[in-house]
């Protein structure tokens, strides 16, 4: 329990900027602005081979994934969009609930005429990645969620419980006038207390994020993706229960400082192939704690067909 714990509460604080070595992408990688779904997505693409898609979390965008992107462009076409709401994408005023959200990445992939993918989240991304796989089951080869947790599914009622999980909540007119401005503050209190080393989290790659996160309406989307999680509880319940089990290879990851084991309890709970993996020497934040080890876990995932 105090794994589930940490993780929910690096979910909540739910923020992953990435390390100033891995925030550029390769000169070969273009960046599009796709129309779908009723929003502009800001998404990266690059490479060739089988598709990869990359989706990032809250308190980052889609920058985490430079350092992963570049290394399976080798052999992949990778294609890493900022979420609804985050980064470079529009930030509309609703939307925000993650079957919708699926929908979003559905219209991405189509746009690219990209008819299957593997998948890789992390943290709010897990989220999007299990509405999609589950919407979508046949588009989607191989999934790898790392270190958060899923609405609805396995032990989400009792981690709700847990009175430390006060940013699930935290939204609303009043809370965006109490962090703007201080989007830095808020934000560096994630990036500190969910690493295992706060100093792996480089200070070029907060700046860069903060500077992100305070754009007009950026707060306000961020607070809509937690405020949803209600809905997404009710929505990957109901589809569970429709369409069964994800029969999908999954792999699940947790930082050996956060999530942990826990990351494969969950996903057992919903899928029938599951893989537990641990990133060594991580909290929360993988991509700025231990890159190359989670490269290496998900290449070799994604490599055993």
């Amino acid at each position: 329990m105090p794994r589930l714990i940490a993780l929910m509460l690096a979910l909540l604080g739910v923020v992953s900027p990435a390390a100033a070595q891995t925030l550029s992408f390769p000169a070969a990688f273009v960046a599009r602005e796709i129309e779908t779904n009723g929003t502009t997505l800001h998404v990266r693409v690059g490479g060739q081979g089988p598709a990869v898609l990359l989706l990032h979390g809250y308190g980052e965008t889609g920058d985490m994934w430079a350092a992963m992107a570049t290394d399976l462009a080798r052999d992949h076409t990778v294609v890493v969009p900022d979420l609804r709401g985050m980064g470079l994408s529009a930030k509309p005023a609703g939307g925000y609930d993650k079957k919708n959200q699926a929908a979003d990445i559905a219209g991405v992939l189509d746009t690219l005429r990209i008819t299957q993918a593997d998948v890789v989240a992390h943290d709010i991304g897990n989220m999007v990645a299990f509405a999609f796989a589950i919407e979508h089951p046949g588009q989607v080869t191989r999934l790898v969620l790392i270190d958060a947790p899923v609405p609805g599914i396995g032990p989400w009622d009792e981690v709700l419980k847990n009175p430390l999980l006060w940013h699930f909540r935290f939204g609303g007119p009043d809370m965006e006038r109490l962090v703007a401005g201080r989007e830095r503050i808020y934000l560096d209190r994630f990036w500190n207390e969910f690493s295992a080393d706060p100093a792996s989290f480089a200070e070029a790659d907060r700046a860069h994020y903060a500077q992100l996160y305070a754009q007009p309406g950026a707060m306000r989307a961020g607070f809509a993706q937690f405020a949803a999680f209600d809905q997404d509880a009710v929505d990957n319940r109901a589809s569970l229960a429709a369409r069964g089990m994800l029969a999908m290879p999954v792999l699940a990851l947790g930082g050996e400082k956060s999530f942990g084991p826990m990351m494969a309890t969950v996903m057992r709970a919903a899928a029938t192939n599951v893989t537990e993996g641990i990133v060594p020497n991580s909290g929360h934040w993988i991509m700025e704690e231990n890159p190359a080890a989670t490269i290496q876990l998900v290449r070799a995932f994604l490599s055993a067909r």
